[in-house]
């Protein structure tokens, strides 16, 4: 029996797909598990298996299409099977409506002159031919004769919109010396030979760039991400924070382990916000409807940027594990997220989220929360920072980090205990062997 071959739900917050590829054409075989299509998703792409083996007798939605979750797509049965009945269901169930009419766009009207009656123009042959000679419309010509026609007198007199606008006889003679037509201008009033000088300027530097707009449709990722970004912003009341940080440990500590393993920036962070996130589990919470959910772990969620935008997977159970394993994750993690090969388990389940633009010189920014988590921590560059110890200048190197946070769970208080813990694990490492 002849079944639809559908766009699946390959994740919990999945609306629609793309449709990226056919592997097989219409008459072709399926077998069942068979890769028969690939799917985009906002974060990853697919190969979807079939699940009915037979043939392919109809594609529905061609390459390219962005389609809603469960919307059908082809159908798959046996070979001559009759399959009007089922494309008769589709095209009556609106929630499957596989093709959409397009109509023509209504063409805009002529305009008319106010008191010319509409249909043929009634106009005398000598009007007529001085309006071929002068190239003018006689649609837009008042006529003044006899039950409206126009005369040799009214193509005479008609002066073309350009021709209309005011202007003082030195910017008359401007324009003409500078070939500039004055209906091509902007004026609220009388033009100036400023005005034209300024406005021949403008069109001189527009030939000389060239300039040139393109429209690129958004990719499925991107549309997911403005969507997430507006959503987060109009679900959460965001408090921001910002506090600056001493290095000097933790980069001492990044020297020492260099003969045994090197450890980045971002993989220390994630191991110290990863405990402190377990003495604040405010911070570490979701809500879900009228619920706050807490949790006794943290699976960090490490943004990494791609070129069409960014992607969060994250480390389950990181309070659990050492730096070492820490660090092999996020450089395992971030190579999957840029080659396209991220588990759905990889990307989903995150309960906190730090982004680092320190490589890119940011001194503080903030950070939107990526949905349903409750916080995340932006981190900056380190700065060589001048500060006074027992009583001589020196130089600290200093960080700031841009904590945002949802005032509905953690109060101001928590947000800023919060990051002063933090900071303390910073700037003195070693608390967390005890």
């Amino acid at each position: 029996m002849a079944q639809l071959i559908v766009m699946p739900k390959l994740g919990l917050t999945m609306k629609e797909g793309k449709l990226v590829k056919w592997n097989k054409q219409v008459g072709d075989t399926i077998n069942l598990g068979e890769k028969i299509f690939v799917a985009e998703t906002d974060k990853l792409t697919n190969d979807v298996e079939a699940t009915q083996a037979g043939t392919l007798l109809k594609i529905l939605q061609e390459e390219g299409s962005t389609v809603k979750v469960l919307e059908p797509l082809g159908i798959v049965g046996r070979e001559g099977e009759d399959i009007s009945q089922l494309l008769a269901g589709l095209d009556s169930d609106s929630g499957k409506e596989v093709k959409v009419k397009e109509t023509a766009a209504p063409q805009a009207a002529k305009p008319q002159i106010p008191g010319k009656p509409e249909g043929k123009i009634k106009a005398s042959p000598k009007a007529k031919k001085l309006a071929e000679a002068r190239g003018v419309d006689l649609s837009l010509v008042q006529g003044t004769g006899p039950a409206g026609s126009i005369t040799e007198k009214d193509v005479e007199g008609y002066e073309p919109p350009s021709q209309k606008v005011k202007m003082s006889p030195t910017a008359a003679n401007v324009a003409k010396t500078l070939g500039v037509d004055p209906g091509t201008m902007e004026a609220s009033g009388r033009l100036m030979k400023e005005d034209v000088v300024a406005h021949w300027n403008r069109q001189s530097l527009e030939e000389l760039i060239q300039p040139l707009e393109t429209r690129t449709p958004m990719s499925s990722m991107r549309r997911v991400i403005a969507e997430r970004m507006r959503e987060s912003l109009e679900t959460s009341a965001v408090v921001h924070y910002n506090l600056s940080v001493d290095t000097t440990e933790m980069t001492r500590l990044r020297e020492k382990l260099k003969p045994v393993y090197k450890v980045t920036y971002t993989d220390l962070i994630v191991k110290i916000v990863s405990a402190a996130l377990m003495a604040n589990p405010l911070l570490n919470a979701s809500v879900e409807g009228e619920e706050i959910i807490t949790r006794n772990y943290v699976n960090m969620g490490v943004a990494v940027a791609l070129e069409e935008g960014l992607i969060v997977p994250n480390i389950k159970f990181s309070q659990a594990k050492g730096l070492k394993t820490i660090s092999q994750e996020i450089q395992e993690l971030s190579g999957k997220a840029r080659a396209g090969t991220l588990t759905l388990d990889e990307m989903t389940g995150g309960t906190f989220t730090v982004t680092n633009l320190g490589m890119f010189n940011m001194e503080s920014f903030t950070p939107i929360i990526n949905q349903p988590e409750v916080a995340i921590l932006g981190i900056n560059s380190i700065m060589e920072v001048p500060a006074k110890v027992d009583g001589e200048l020196v130089f600290k190197p200093m960080m700031t980090l841009s904590l945002s946070a949802d005032h509905r769970v953690v109060d101001g208080s928590e947000g800023a205990k919060f990051l002063n813990l933090v900071k303390s694990y910073m700037e003195n490492p070693s608390i967390l062997m005890l």
